[in-house]
């Protein structure tokens, strides 16, 4: 099973990725060892996470998210809106 997720981190920014071990990916952001970005901007909080089938539906979504204004991210994270799900 594959999750795509979104962190708060540190200053408020949002990070989104993707991942097949979500506590485990969350350890390495916390140790700084996951991304440049999280490194940079400790403390991360998880936010947000969603099962998907595949790899390929994981990656889809997250380009998705990615391209989303903070806005409708924020509206996610909150429940207001659902990410549809990806065939």
């Amino acid at each position: 099973m594959w999750h795509i997720y979104i962190l708060k981190c540190k200053g408020g920014s949002l990070y989104t990725g993707i991942t097949n071990d979500l506590n485990r990916r969350l350890d390495l952001h916390n140790q700084a060892k996951a991304s440049k970005y999280t490194r940079a901007h400790l403390p991360v909080k998880l936010v947000f996470s969603k099962q998907c089938q595949s790899k390929s539906n994981a990656l889809k979504s997250e380009a998705q998210i990615k391209g989303w204004p903070r806005a409708k991210k924020l509206a996610l994270i909150a429940g207001n809106i659902e990410l549809p799900d990806l065939l």
